[in-house]
């Protein structure tokens, strides 16, 4: 499932993948595979990622699965 949530508050800072891969110490790659859905990152990396974009875990990583 694509992170849509994660690319919005990405973009609203006006950062891009290689900058927030820069800032969590990961590669461009990564940033990309997370936001397309492809890759499920560690909790350690959740939480750079929400301290770079000032957002909070379920802000970026929660999904409410419809049954």
């Amino acid at each position: 499932m694509k992170n849509l949530k994660l690319k919005g508050a990405r973009a609203g800072m006006d950062l891009s993948q290689q900058q927030l891969a820069d800032a969590v110490g990961v590669s461009r790659q990564t940033i990309n595979a997370i936001e397309k859905g492809d890759y499920n990152p560690t909790i350690k990396l959740c939480l750079a990622i929400c301290r770079v974009l000032g957002k909070t875990l379920d802000e970026l990583f929660w999904t409410d699965e419809e049954t």
